[in-house]
């Protein structure tokens, strides 16, 4: 475990420590010693950062430090939990750039100490399975099995997570309200720009980020990461993906407008051609 601590704070892969874990005590004790390694070192980068590596750590992230400040401002610890979950940073990157933020310490050690269980869990049991496999156990494919399962199980968790993010859908009539009322409101349309100069139109205060770019610009809406974003299409399939796009990128409060761009135009709403 103090091996563990000590190579997350020294850059070493947290995958290969994990798999070293579960190879040599088994999946429980070895989820055990893991999972308290990588807090320990969790804790331990944070506190570096924090009180010694501050400048050093802005240097490596850049602008995305903006990203997480906002991020643990708006939510505290369930930001911390979010990010844990679903990588928008590397684990032990993550470490650092958390310790400058102003999230307690015990919030931080209690919310990472949980959060890094299904995980772990996950890939000890992986390197436990890798030795019976060199040892030739009889019930390796069974354990092979089980570990497949465990490590699809972590990979759906963003989605997962990323729904519970994304906020209830709205109807057009709803929006509507809402931008008459003069609402602090982001219209994304997700379509391509020649969609929205055709038949259908575009509200006319929408911003075009087409569905396929939407991953490579997100940095350009980041100001809206903790206001109101309504999500437009055609109808609302391409803005249920954009929604888990920018849940999963820390937006917290998505809504996808049911019907979309077909549903405004027959309650007769204007539009810009």
């Amino acid at each position: 475990a103090l091996l563990y601590a000590a190579g997350t704070v020294l850059f070493v892969p947290g995958l290969a420590l994990t798999f070293a874990g579960g190879a040599l005590f088994g999946p429980f004790v070895g989820t055990v010693v893991n999972v308290i390694g990588a807090t320990l070192g969790a804790t331990g980068a944070f506190l570096v950062a924090r009180y010694l590596g501050a400048d050093w750590v802005e240097q490596r992230i850049g602008g995305r430090l903006r990203q997480v400040r906002d991020g643990i401002d708006r939510e505290g610890w369930r930001f911390v939990a979010f990010v844990r979950l679903v990588p928008l940073f590397p684990f032990i990157l993550l470490n650092y750039v958390l310790g400058l933020t102003r999230i307690p310490l015990g919030q931080y050690f209690v919310t990472s100490l949980i959060c890094i269980l299904p995980a772990t869990a996950a890939y000890t049991w992986l390197g436990y399975a890798g030795r019976e496999v060199v040892s030739g156990d009889e019930s390796m494919i069974q354990k092979i099995m089980i570990g497949v399962a465990l490590l699809a199980l972590v990979m759906f968790l963003p989605r997962f997570v990323a729904n519970l993010r994304r906020g209830p859908s709205i109807d057009v009539q709803a929006l509507r309200g809402r931008l008459d009322a003069g609402e602090q409101l982001l219209v994304l349309d997700v379509r391509t720009h020649e969609e929205c100069a055709a038949e259908l139109g575009h509200l006319p205060q929408a911003t075009i980020i087409p569905l396929h770019e939407l991953p490579q610009r997100t940095e350009s809406i980041a100001e809206w990461m903790d206001k109101p974003v309504a999500i437009v299409c055609r109808t609302d399939v391409r803005s249920a993906k954009a929604a888990r796009i920018l849940a999963s990128n820390g937006f917290a409060d998505v809504h996808v407008v049911t019907g979309g761009m077909t549903a405004w135009n027959k309650a007769g709403f204007p539009v810009v051609r």
